[in-house]
């Protein structure tokens, strides 16, 4: 998350959070797919700042579309399956699983909720934190095999 407050740039979820002093710099904002996660940053003491951040990452980009969920998404609806293959790729928090499916807080916990009732994930309580992990049945319809 990023929060412009002039004169500085705060940068949150960054590999460091840090603070961006563009000092009449300016500012360059790059795309980048190979971006994961969070932005970075690239710095020039003398040009802009240039931070670099990662662009919506399509599930299925490598089989050349949702060929995981397709056939999930007529049965769950196309966020479920979203959250569903995000889980899948590593478990995550409400607020960790929001952020990577691109969906809102309440969306992602109502989500985790309705698949938690279904069985096809767990949520599991480690101090302040719950976090959600698929479970072999939402790993397997996942995967179009639900027969064991």
């Amino acid at each position: 998350m990023a929060v412009w407050e002039a004169p500085v740039l705060s940068l949150s979820d960054h590999p460091s959070d840090r603070d961006v002093h563009l000092d009449g710099r300016g500012l360059i904002l790059v795309p980048s797919f190979f971006c994961w996660r969070a932005p970075t940053t690239l710095m020039d003491p003398h040009g802009p700042q240039v931070i670099v951040y990662p662009v919506v990452h399509d599930l299925g980009w490598l089989t050349g579309g949702h060929a995981r969920t397709r056939p999930l998404q007529s049965l769950v609806g196309r966020t479920r399956a979203t959250v569903m293959a995000t889980l899948a790729e590593e478990p995550a928090t409400t607020t960790e699983l929001a952020r990577r499916a691109r969906i809102s807080l309440a969306s992602a916990s109502e989500h985790a909720t309705v698949l938690r009732h279904a069985g096809l994930l767990v949520s599991r309580r480690t101090g302040n934190r719950v976090q959600h992990v698929l479970t072999d049945l939402g790993t397997r319809l996942l995967e179009g095999t639900p027969e064991t």
